[in-house]
């Protein structure tokens, strides 16, 4: 018998079905070694040795695949194909003691894949692997040394990380540019000319030769301009009409998927990076991080079969694409594994990430978007002379577009020529004020993240979910990040005093040493011997410096409603409140005044008053009963009018919890109904 080892059960299924019988396939679940939980784990003194445990809850699937190597002819081990799986096949190596094994690695789960790499086993590539506890070592030293600093000096529960302090600062120094930003008025001008063929709008660019400066004009400039062009003569000047034409994309990257699946369906990274791992381990998809634009030739002829059957022979364009910089290992890009498999053959949750990346690879291999575009230039003279323009554009060939659709607006001017003398019919100056610069979405942060070289694929969504669950972020209208109260104090102590972990230089750089240890050219124990020297003598320095009176501690005149001591302000988890200064003899705690909702709540459990509280998911209110009652409600929550399908009494309310939303019955734990989607009135 032949034991190949993976990481998700999921894939056994999918593995199974291009393999004989002679071959049994089990997973690891997971990491199965890994540093422990309680302390450091990392022997500073030993050259910063790590030291690996095997998990509690690992300990039982480990004993059983003890059990199953011993029966084993031999052994693959078919982890991913990045540093973190090649880490995983090292750990197996070790905690199962393998003295004979093989190494095998494919980026897309089919049978000529599999095949393929069981006729090509290979060893365990150390430098990856070395890439990868140098990572896992610097994040646990940033973590375990600077997070205790942060609960001394702060507030308990708090933490420190290499990636998410510097993806923090990015969005904290977003809001200071918004709160710093003060709003101009300016004004743009649009004129309509009556010309023989009908009438044109045509725009301000120039005046006496000099464009005008961005945003646009004064209203003073803006009232004498109208009054020049009132007693102006125009004349078209120039008149231009050729093709354009506008590429496909690239094909989809880790970063490039996950903004484009936010910006087209508002999916979260964690959310595109799950429905991802059931497409790969479904063998739908090829692996799903990665930051390479390879392309096989097998993938690009399979796209030209489905291009010329199902679209057009016409619309075929073979192409190559290349990452600029550094890619991490030689993957190919996000693509389907069979691009004959259409999207409707899915269930409705894979099938829309699916169709995304079907349609974006297809695109790649299809020729260019074809445009007639006429560009229009006219003269007007008067006291000053102004040059005024005017575009338009209409499709001749849908090309790429035909499969994957983007926005593009189609204009046809009127009919003009050279030398024509059209007349003034009105002008419409435009008034605007200057915007400041907009919040991040989860998309748009990925991609600041990226250009920077801050984290790597498999960091992205890790990141913000880290920062959103340490409430350090939340989201606004829906999608904008907005940094709260905690997430900004804890990043602008970071970035007083300790600036290299919240300076996006000095992370790259990190990064690219990581590669450079992944490429067998950096010793990494030298890496984190650089980095820790400096770092341990900083926090020293700080822990004697730092007065945590001085970061957070204000006192008030309000006196505790329980034992009559000065009430203070103080820092927590999840904001700021009044604490009796009498602790720990009078716990006594309540929210700032303010932060309460004017209308006073009563339990419709047990009648007792409702009280606000903080959880790392947001404001709630909560019985002050508790824990006799542990009824909770969520603050401004919607009133959905549903009554629960399920007991027919309770009420349906939408709440959240570490997965996102959900709607659950408001007479919970006597009902326990809950469901991702809310339920409609009809079927109540």
């Amino acid at each position: 018998m032949k034991l190949i080892l993976v990481e998700s059960p999921t894939k056994i299924k999918t593995l199974e079905k291009f393999l004989g019988k002679e071959y049994k396939v089990l997973a690891s679940m997971g990491h199965i070694r890994d540093l422990p939980k309680n302390k450091l784990g990392i022997d500073i003194e030993k050259n910063f040795e790590p030291n690996y445990i095997i998990p509690t809850k690992a300990r039982k699937n480990v004993n059983s695949l003890k059990k199953e190597v011993k029966k084993a002819d031999l052994v693959y081990l078919g982890t991913d194909p990045d540093r973190e799986g090649e880490a995983i096949s090292y750990h197996l190596l070790e905690a199962l003691d393998l003295k004979e094994y093989k190494r095998i690695t494919f980026h897309e789960i089919t049978e000529e894949s599999i095949k393929e790499s069981l006729q090509n086993p290979h060893s365990i590539d150390m430098a990856l692997v070395d890439a990868q506890q140098a990572r896992r070592v610097l994040d646990r030293l940033v973590g375990y040394k600077l997070s205790p600093l942060l609960w001394k000096k702060i507030a308990k529960g708090l933490s420190a990380g290499r990636v998410q302090s510097a993806a923090l600062h990015i969005i904290t120094s977003r809001e200071e540019e918004i709160s710093a930003f003060k709003s101009e008025e300016y004004w743009t001008i649009n004129v309509n000319l009556l010309c023989k063929e009908g009438e044109m709008e045509v725009v301000l660019k120039k005046k006496n030769d000099k464009t005008i400066e961005k945003p646009g004009l004064k209203e003073v400039e803006k009232v004498k301009i109208e009054e020049d062009l009132q007693k102006a003569s125009f004349q078209i000047i120039f008149v231009e009409k050729k093709e354009k034409k506008r590429h496909p994309l690239p094909p989809f990257t880790t970063s490039t998927m996950q903004q484009e699946a936010f910006k087209r369906m508002n999916y979260p990274s964690r959310f595109t990076m799950s429905i991802a791992q059931k497409l790969y381990e479904k063998g739908l998809i090829t692996y799903h991080r990665t930051d390479s634009l390879h392309l096989s030739s097998q993938a690009k002829k399979q796209a030209q079969k489905y291009i010329e059957e199902k679209i057009g022979k016409d619309y075929h364009k073979e192409r190559n694409f290349s990452a600029k910089g550094r890619t991490q290992e030689a993957h190919e890009a996000i693509r389907p594994s069979d691009p004959l498999r259409e999207p409707s053959s899915l269930k409705k949750e894979e099938a829309r990430l699916y169709d995304l990346i079907w349609r974006r690879f297809l695109a790649t291999q299809m020729k260019e978007a074809v445009f007639y575009s006429t560009t229009v230039s006219v003269e007007a003279k008067s006291e000053n002379n102004y040059l005024l323009s005017a575009s338009g554009s209409t499709l001749k060939f849908p090309g790429f577009t035909k499969i994957y659709p983007m926005k593009f607006e189609e204009k046809e001017l009127v009919k003009v020529e050279k030398g024509e003398k059209p007349k003034l019919d009105r002008i419409n100056p435009e008034q605007h004020f200057t915007k400041p610069p907009a919040r991040f979405t989860e998309g748009t942060l990925i991609k600041k993240m990226e250009k920077h070289g801050i984290g790597r694929p498999s960091t992205y969504a890790p990141t913000l979910s880290t920062l959103f669950n340490r409430n350090y972020i939340e989201k606004v209208d829906k999608k904008y990040l907005k940094p709260t109260e905690v997430g900004t104090i804890v990043s602008k102590f970071l970035a007083e005093h300790f600036p290299f972990i919240t300076d996006l230089d000095f992370t790259a750089k990190m990064e690219e040493n990581l590669d450079e240890i992944a490429s067998g050219n950096k010793e990494w124990k030298k890496l984190i011997e650089y980095f820790y020297d400096d770092f341990a003598e900083k926090l020293k320095n700080k822990e004697k410096e730092i007065k945590k009176e001085d970061i957070m501690e204000e006192k008030t005149e309000e006196k505790c409603d329980k034992c009559g001591a000065n009430m203070a302000i103080k820092l927590g988890k999840y904001g700021k409140f009044l604490a009796c200064t009498n602790f720990p003899e009078c716990k006594n705690t309540k929210p700032l005044e303010g932060e309460e909702e004017e209308e006073e709540k009563t339990c419709d459990k047990c009648n007792a008053k409702m009280q606000l509280k903080k959880s790392r998911f947001g404001q709630f209110y909560g019985c002050s009963n508790y824990p006799e009652c542990k009824n909770i409600k969520g603050v401004g929550e919607e009133d959905l009018n549903i009554t629960c399908p399920n007991c027919k009494k309770g009420k349906v309310v939408q709440k959240k919890s570490k997965r996102g939303a959900f709607y659950a019955c408001d007479q919970y734990p006597e009902c326990t109904f809950t469901s991702n989607q809310k339920p409609s009135p009809e079927k109540a």
